[in-house]
């Protein structure tokens, strides 16, 4: 093996390897049992996040796991055609030619899409491949090709016949920009500073008037009614009267509504059914109401085009709309609202208010409330059983508390918006005639012949698409090539386990699990593991315009400050973010970003991966697990030195096993059990810890140091020496089994050199079975008399640390009170104890005899002594302590003299700040330490 672990060297080679040699694909052998996960589908257009790196590392080891188990394994690869992004990612291609699409026609455009993702759009797999995430590659998918499109028009073509998908005009996210409806996933609402405008409502019986406020006074045009609440006294004489709707002239009703907060404003509130979620909600509990059927178009007036401008009245409207407003902006229709109030003395005032306002995430535009036909699913019918499917346990939550969250949407479910009005996505399947007749198909043909139609007779198809997520709730069954019945489907339908985020329960989770109970008649997946997201190490959010995103790529592969610096500024609009954002990318890497490899961003990911809880991912953390590989590398090597060209027990001979070899066995056993079952209960961060604990502590802490002493021992037996070499291969060979789920590529490089050593051959440690526990290899006595000797070395090299002694020094050491158990650890490991604590004589001091002056560690009940006398300077050693402890009371002083000073406190970052605070406190334990020793030194 090379001296220097370096991950470059061997993660992209091995990925090659394992992916050229088909190791992802599920195995042939049928009597084992199946187990399937589906990867949450990326978008065409995405790369690699940090959200994405950690939900594919979970993936990747529970599938590796399995795989290792002998279990059937697929993990099924796949994308998202990302109807929306992707279209934007190919019209800016356009626009730089100085087109768009509309020149093309959208036929050509469509050629273009595809022409881009056949070059451009595979860098989130890519990625994936960077992050070892071993998926059926073989059985790739991609939602817009031929069977997925064959899979989407069938269940569209069934719901419809089965009128549970309608056309009908209603309420939707508007994007003006990209002119067309969006999900409330693709809404970004954040608080942004805006007004609060009081208008003057007057009373049509001249009694004076209603002040209602409003932020979006633009909409007024389109009120049907002001509403208070009905318990609210100030207002119940005037239920059934009306008041005049400024500048249009319009009578429009007082209503009473329990939406209506009396306690907000003046407890009275403009209701504009067409531009408002929750106005339209009143709107259809009055709608039946007279005064609101004799208003035009009955109260539903719709003021907006497409691109949020005040639209022209039509033919049978009159002059619903001003004409001073028509075709303004909305925004410039508000600025004139606002005078043309104030020059009516109709605006009471205007205040400041902090609001939240929806924007589209691809657009950034404010997103606006719109009345538009589309297509609905009617979910009632749908949300029944998938209901049902949770409260019987069919499907579980993991954490069981997501399953609450789950059900307040379904059991609240509205029906689903399935139309867009883009190019690019699967159209819907649906042909108008000249009458505006529709009839729906599998294609034009079906249509044709199902309805007797001449080939003559017109017929134009729907221009919408249908959302992307309508085929992504089809995922875990059309991947596996339905609505064909063949073996895939047979074998892994349902699928073992979803893992998901918790922003997508409603959105992807939950349509799943209806689609998959009506066309498969069982659920998609029996568990629903919810992870959390990944923040930075402050527990904020990671946001482009906080710079506080970290590329996962760039943790694997490092990268130096300027480039850095650049990548995170480039293409932001605003100078001053982009100057801050350099600023602080300076500051919080000075030196770039080194590269951790990816093994250790992985188990970075998997011991934060605590059960659904957001994880704060800290570069200190990655770099600590980057040394963790390199501790692994170290020991491989050591292990490779002692064993590689020795007898190790494959080949047979006599073997016996020191206190040492039984007593790690022991612990690799209770390590296997652990490890195994916080897999199983999808608790990585259990799993992590057990694996590097074990590693670095029993394994190469003690272990290999503990085998030195029988290697070197040139009076030790040949079977003594061949039971360490043995227990040396045999335990890092378990080893690298058991975390290779989490840890693939380091553990694959090792395996292949250790394992002929043990007797193993294979062709790649994937196909190897996973590590099970033995509890017949578990001595507690053996346990015991190791955990016995572990103390007394450490006591031993705790005085030696204590009192400024080299560790080298051989000294002689006293033991009291040592019983006939101790008396018998001590004959029986002696010469290890020799060896690694340093013992120049060990002497037994009978009950009654009187030691010296001494320093003392406990082993138990037995105190172990070390006679000072002639060992240390006692007058230099106090001299030098008192000196460090008065240069540590120094910096104490000086830092809390920072924190209690308000201007640093209150004005530096808070990162700043608690980096001061971290550093006196470690330097507070320090000086505890410090005096404890001059304590004990002073009493010799």
């Amino acid at each position: 093996m090379e001296k220097t672990y370096d991950p470059h060297s061997l993660e992209q080679r091995w990925y090659k390897t394992w992916e050229r040699k088909g190791y992802f694909a599920p195995t042939a052998d049928d009597s084992n049992s199946p187990y399937c996960i589906m990867i949450p589908p990326p978008n065409v257009t995405g790369s690699l996040h940090m959200g994405h790196a950690f939900q594919d590392t979970i993936m990747d080891t529970l599938t590796r796991f399995h795989r290792m188990k002998g279990d059937k394994t697929l993990w099924q690869a796949g994308s998202d055609h990302a109807g929306i992004a992707t279209q934007m990612v190919v019209e800016r291609l356009i626009n730089a030619e100085g087109k768009n699409r509309h020149d093309y026609g959208r036929e050509k455009f469509l050629e273009k899409i595809w022409d881009w993702k056949t070059h451009s759009g595979g860098t989130i797999t890519r990625q994936l491949r960077r992050m070892g995430s071993s998926l059926d590659w073989e059985h790739e998918r991609f939602t817009m090709d031929e069977g997925l499109s064959d899979a989407v028009k069938e269940v569209f073509v069934r719901l419809y016949e089965e009128e549970l998908i309608y056309r009908g005009k209603r309420l939707v996210n508007w994007d003006p920009v990209l002119h067309t409806a969006v999900s409330d996933l693709e809404v970004l609402s954040e608080e942004e500073n805006g007004h609060l405008w009081h208008m003057r409502y007057p009373l049509t019986n001249g009694q004076g008037n209603l002040v209602v406020a409003t932020t979006r006074p633009e909409t007024m045009l389109g009120d049907f009614a002001v509403a208070v609440h009905p318990g609210d006294e100030r207002y119940k004489h005037l239920l059934d009267e009306f008041v005049e709707l400024p500048l249009t002239g319009r009578r429009i009703p007082i209503i009473a509504d329990d939406y209506v907060d009396p306690e907000f404003g003046t407890g009275c509130v403009k209701i504009t059914p067409a531009h408002d979620f929750n106005d339209y909600a009143v709107w259809q509990r009055h709608r039946d109401q007279k005064a609101i059927v004799e208003q035009p178009h009955g109260g539903l007036i719709n003021i907006f085009t497409i691109d949020a401008a005040v639209r022209e009245n039509e033919e049978d409207e009159g002059d619903l709309i001003p004409a001073k407003y028509i075709g303004m902006d909305r925004y410039q229709a508000r600025k004139q609202i606002i005078t043309d109030l104030e020059a009516d003395n109709l605006l009471e005032k205007t205040e400041d208010h902090k609001l939240m306002v929806p924007r589209g995430d691809r657009s950034g535009a404010v997103i606006e409330p719109f009345l538009t036909d589309q297509w609905y699913v009617k979910v009632g019918p749908l949300a029944k059983p998938a209901i049902e499917a949770v409260e019987n346990g069919s499907i579980k939550f993991i954490p069981d508390n997501w399953k609450n969250t789950y059900f307040e949407w379904m059991r609240n479910i509205e029906d689903w918006c399935i139309s867009r009005q883009i190019w690019w996505g699967h159209r819907i399947p649906a042909w108008y005639d000249a009458e505006g007749n529709i009839y729906v198909g599998r294609s034009e043909e079906e249509v044709r012949n199902k309805h007797k139609l001449p080939a003559d007779y017109e017929l134009s198809q729907d221009e919408d698409v249908l959302d992307t997520w309508f085929s992504s709730a089809l995922w875990p069954f059309s991947t596996l090539g339905w609505p064909e019945d063949n073996e895939r489907i047979k074998t892994f339908y349902p699928t073992s386990v979803l893992v998901t985020g918790f922003d997508i329960i409603f959105f992807w989770v939950a349509r799943m699990i209806m689609m998959g109970l009506k066309f498969m008649g069982d659920v998609p997946f029996k568990e629903v593991y919810i992870h959390g997201l990944v923040r930075d190490s402050h527990g904020d959010k990671m946001s482009k315009s906080k710079g506080n995103v970290l590329d996962p790529i760039d943790l694997i592969d490092g990268i130096d400050l300027e480039t850095l610096v650049k990548k995170r500024t480039s293409g932001m609009m605003q100078p001053q973010l982009a100057k801050k954002i350099g600023k602080m990318t300076r500051r919080d890497f000075p030196n770039g970003i080194p590269s951790f490899g990816t093994d250790a961003l992985r188990f970075t990911f998997a011991a934060l991966a605590s059960t659904g809880r957001d994880i704060k991912f800290d570069l200190g953390r990655i770099d600590g697990y980057r040394n963790f590989c390199n501790k692994l590398w170290n020991a491989a090597r050591y292990v490779l030195v002692n064993t590689e060209g020795e007898k190790c027990g494959q080949n047979g001979g006599d073997i016996e096993l020191s206190v040492a070899d039984r007593w790690i066995i022991a612990k690799l056993q209770a390590t296997t059990t652990t490890v195994t079952d916080a897999i199983e209960g999808y608790r990585l961060d259990h799993a992590a810890k057990a694996i590097y604990e074990f590693t670095w502590s029993d394994y190469c802490g003690w272990y290999l140091e503990l085998s030195k002493p029988v290697l070197t021992d040139n009076n030790a037996s040949d079977a003594a020496k061949r039971g360490t070499r043995q227990t040396l291969v045999q335990v890092l060979e378990t080893l690298l089994r058991l975390t290779h789920p989490i840890m693939p590529f380091i553990t694959e490089e090792i395996w292949q050199r250790v394992s002929p050593l043990a007797g193993i051959s294979g062709k790649t440690i994937m196909s190897q079975p996973y590590p099970t526990a033995d509890s017949q290899l578990v001595d507690q006595a053996t346990v015991a008399e190791m955990e016995w000797v572990m103390e007394f070395i450490l006591g031993i090299r705790k005085i030696k640390g204590e009192m400024n002694i080299a560790s080298s020094k051989p000294l002689p050491v006293l033991l009291q009170n040592a019983s006939d158990l101790d008396q018998l650890n001590l004959a029986a490991n002696r010469h290890c104890l020799n060896f690694l604590a340093r013992l120049e004589s060990a002497t037994v001091l009978a009950a009654d005899e009187e030691a010296p002056e001494s320093a003392t560690a406990l082993v138990g009940e037995m105190k172990v002594l070390i006679p000072m006398a002639g060992l240390i300077d006692k007058e230099a050693e106090l001299a030098r302590l008192e000196k460090e402890i008065a240069k540590l009371q120094s910096n104490v002083e000086r830092i809390n003299k920072k924190l209690n000073n308000p201007n640093f406190v209150d004005k530096a970052p808070e990162a700043v700040v608690q980096k001061e605070r971290d550093k006196v406190s470690d330097q507070q334990s320090a000086l505890a330490k410090l005096e404890e020793q001059l304590g004990k030194i002073r009493s010799l």
